[in-house]
């Protein structure tokens, strides 16, 4: 089983990601770090020198490999979701998870994060909202599942993902 997590940046798909594979006892792979080894640098790097068309690229080109892969959890860029054919093929090779956080909770979180190239803007909150409300509607299409992330802990954000998978008979009950 390919579990995959898509959501708003900050929204905890890395921490919540690597935590939800030790639990399941599968590897964890991150898919930016998945780019940065294949390009040799750093995605805000690649980024500025080839643009993000190219960049697009190596996504969609990351995504088909950790999608044609053994089970695995897989934390995904949040921007993967505005090529369709990532969300089709998400949606199809995997069991997607969207962790949903607005762009107030994101905004909390992310607040002094002076490393993430979409933060560093003149009004960060309102490039928040403007993402969020483009992206939403697209998480939720890739997703089989949505979890709302609000206040709860990781490992609470965890129990209710796996507890979702079951229900959905995706995993078996846990004794």
């Amino acid at each position: 089983m390919i579990l995959a997590l898509v959501g708003m940046p900050g929204s905890g798909k890395s921490t919540v990601g690597r935590q939800l594979a030790r639990r399941l006892a599968l590897p964890f792979h991150d898919s930016d770090a998945v780019i940065e080894q294949r390009i040799g640098c750093t995605i805000r790097d690649y980024f500025a020198e080839h643009g993000e068309a190219a960049f697009r690229d190596e996504e969609q080109a990351a995504i088909e490999a950790l999608t044609d892969g053994e089970s695995a959890v897989i934390a995904t860029g949040g921007g993967t979701v505005l090529r369709e054919a990532n969300r089709r093929r998400l949606h199809d090779k995997a069991q997607v998870v969207y962790l949903r956080s607005t762009a107030d909770e994101v905004w909390r979180r992310l607040r002094h994060d002076t490393v993430r190239p979409l933060l560093q803007v003149a009004d960060p909150h309102a490039k928040l909202r403007e993402l969020f409300a483009e992206r939403d509607p697209l998480y939720r299409e890739a997703a089989h599942f949505v979890i709302d992330t609000g206040r709860p802990s990781v490992p609470t954000l965890v129990n209710m993902i796996l507890m979702q998978l079951e229900l959905a008979g995706v995993l078996p009950p846990r004794a």
